[in-house]
C-alpha cells in the first residue's frame, strides 16, 4: 500500500497513472486494463466486464467509487487508454520498473498488483470463489498461490455454554 501511494504521488502521466490506480482496484492484469474500452464500462450497475488476454475467461467486476471516479474522467466509447493500449506489455512493465527504480522501491512489478488485490481480498474475507473470478483465476491453487501472504486476523472464538 505505501509503495503504491508513492508510486502514484510520483507519476505524473495521467494515463500510467490512471491505469496503475486500475491496476490497484481491480486487480486485474496490466494488459486486460490497458485494452479496457468505454464499452467494458456498464455505469447503471457499476460493473465493468472484459475477457481475460491471456485466457479468455470472461471477468465481470463491481467497481467501487474510488475506481468509479477514476473511470468517470476517461472515454466512454473507444480505448480508455489511447496511448497505453499500444505499448507493448514489456514496454509498460519497462516504464514502471524505471518509476519504482527512481522512488528505490525494490521487488514490485506490476504484476504484484495481482497479489496485491488477491491478498486484500482475503484479508478482508472476501469469498474465495469471488476473488478467484474477479482475476480471472481457473485454477484454485493458482489463486491461493496469490494469496499466500495475505494476514488474516480471525476473530476472537466466542465460547457459548450448552
Amino acid at each position: 500500500m505505501a509503495e503504491h501511494r508513492q508510486i502514484i504521488a510520483a507519476e505524473v502521466n495521467p494515463e500510467r497513472k490512471t491505469l496503475y490506480q486500475l491496476c490497484w482496484h481491480l486487480g486485474a492484469s496490466q494488459g486486460d486494463i490497458a485494452a479496457l474500452t468505454g464499452q467494458d464500462v456498464d455505469w447503471t450497475n457499476n460493473t465493468v466486464s472484459f475477457f481475460r488476454k491471456k485466457t479468455g475467461v470472461p471477468v465481470l467486476v463491481h467497481l467501487g467509487t474510488d475506481a468509479l471516479n477514476l473511470l468517470k474522467d476517461l472515454a466512454s466509447e473507444g480505448p480508455l487508454f489511447p496511448y497505453l493500449s499500444k505499448v507493448r506489455p514489456g514496454d509498460r512493465a519497462t516504464e514502471f520498473k524505471q518509476r519504482c527504480q527512481q522512488l528505490k522501491i525494490q521487488g514490485v512489478t506490476l504484476h504484484s498488483y495481482r497479489y496485491a488485490w488477491a491478498e486484500r481480498a482475503k484479508t478482508a474475507g472476501y469469498p474465495e470463489r469471488f476473488a478467484q473470478e474477479a482475476l480471472g483465476h481457473n485454477s484454485t491453487a493458482v489463486h491461493r498461490a496469490y494469496a499466500k501472504r495475505a494476514l488474516v486476523k480471525s476473530p476472537p472464538w466466542r465460547n457459548t455454554k450448552s
